[in-house]
């Protein structure tokens, strides 16, 4: 057994991996750049929204209290009229990627923590760098790939984009995987 405070240096050498990788994935490759698209005429579905007023949070249209409205005639209408949407409003600035960086580093090392408790738990001092590998692969493959998919099953983000954050998952456990079994403690 190997305490996860003896493997702090992995923890940290594993997120700044990852957050390089995950920079580089972002900005140099193209993959990403059909993710999101604009809608018809943005400026005036700005418009509309803007003069909602609509404070920031997420939202779904139609919108309804619960089970039983969602089977009445005159909402399942709406539905049919369209349009059905599951939106995230922001705050009126341009985005914080300071802010969102230094959140995505912090889960980066969360993901690391729990992934050296379950190799910690599972493994000894002087494993082997293959075991080590495996055990903290699928840790931080769990960690950070598979809740990608419940965006596709309950809000019909499309399948593409969700195979794309599950092929970078399994990148940033190989990479997590990787520093662990480099720095594993003798």
């Amino acid at each position: 057994m190997v305490p996860v405070m003896a493997l702090w240096m992995p923890i940290l050498v594993a997120a700044v991996f990852v957050f390089v990788l995950s920079s580089v994935i972002h900005m140099l490759l193209p993959y990403h750049k059909s993710d999101f698209s604009g809608v018809p005429d943005e400026d005036r579905v700005r418009t509309a929204l803007r003069e909602a007023a609509i404070p920031p949070g997420d939202y779904v249209i139609p919108y309804a209290t619960g089970m039983e409205q969602m089977k009445q005639p005159d909402f399942v209408a709406k539905y049919n009229e369209g349009p059905v949407a599951f939106m995230t409003v922001l705050p009126n600035r341009a985005p914080a990627m300071g802010k969102s960086l230094i959140l995505w580093f912090l889960y980066s090392v969360l993901v690391g923590i729990f992934a050296a408790y379950v190799a910690g738990r599972a493994l000894g001092p002087d494993a082997h760098y293959l075991s080590v590998f495996r055990f903290v692969g699928v840790t931080a493959f769990l960690g950070y790939g598979l809740a990608h998919i419940q965006a596709s099953v309950w809000y019909s983000r499309p399948w593409s984009t969700t195979a794309k954050n599950v092929f970078d998952a399994l990148l940033y456990a190989f990479m997590t995987a990787g520093a662990f079994g480099w720095l594993w403690p003798a």
